[in-house]
């Protein structure tokens, strides 16, 4: 057989974005039906710790910079979602089962709906606020080539620990080198991240220009 030509490698991208949303909508239907009940139980936990809404909803940046609602339990007092920092364990901001959702990784499990839809992926970058992405350079908008993930390369190597330029590093890496089977092992890999403890929260409150919020 010859060399692959760019036709056949556009076929083989194909039906591998094919197979990666497939895997996509199975697990997110299967974690839905099985997490139906925890989920019930932290929306009541939400509810009569604090004031507020059981859910969060935010503009994050998907593939190619098109804007979509994210979903994440709420794990901040009321009034502080606007806040712009790195989560540190001991931020004020944050609700005392916001701290243990995040130390854990609950709060993003609705992000499983957004998954569903179609706008983000199991495996990818994390999504990005409007303003990161208005901030970043050319080699930069390449994070975008790829549907947002719950999880990603960043993720299982610093998770929350990682600075802005650290996470970018890892998440074009990503980009350049996705297949299904990096995929695969970074979906492996993620339970065993969780219990990192390290991993969780940031070290300091202001390290980066750029900031996550919520």
């Amino acid at each position: 057989m010859g060399p692959a030509t760019n036709a056949d490698i556009e076929n083989d991208l194909v039906v591998s974005l094919s197979l990666k949303r497939l895997f996509d909508v199975l697990v997110s239907i299967l974690a839905l039906v099985i997490f139906a009940i925890p989920f019930l139980l932290i929306a009541i936990v939400i509810k009569l710790d604090s004031r507020g809404p059981v859910f969060f909803r935010q503009e994050r940046m998907g593939k190619d910079a098109r804007p979509f609602m994210i979903y994440k339990f709420r794990t901040m007092k009321q009034g502080s979602e606007s806040i712009r920092f790195y989560i540190v364990s001991d931020n004020p901001s944050v609700t005392k089962p916001g701290r243990w959702m995040r130390r854990w990784g609950l709060d993003e499990l609705p992000q499983l709906l957004n998954v569903l839809k179609g706008e983000m992926s199991l495996v990818g970058p994390r999504p990005t606020l409007r303003y990161q992405v208005e901030m970043y350079n050319e080699e930069q908008k390449l994070r975008l080539d790829m549907k947002p993930g719950l999880t990603g390369w960043a993720q299982v190597n610093g998770r929350n620990k990682l600075n802005w330029s650290q996470r970018m590093k890892y998440d074009l890496w990503y980009t350049q080198h996705w297949s299904l089977r990096l995929d695969a092992k970074i979906f492996l890999l993620t339970p065993t991240v969780l219990f990192r403890r390290d991993f969780a929260f940031a070290d300091e409150a202001d390290e980066d220009d750029i900031v996550r919020g919520e």
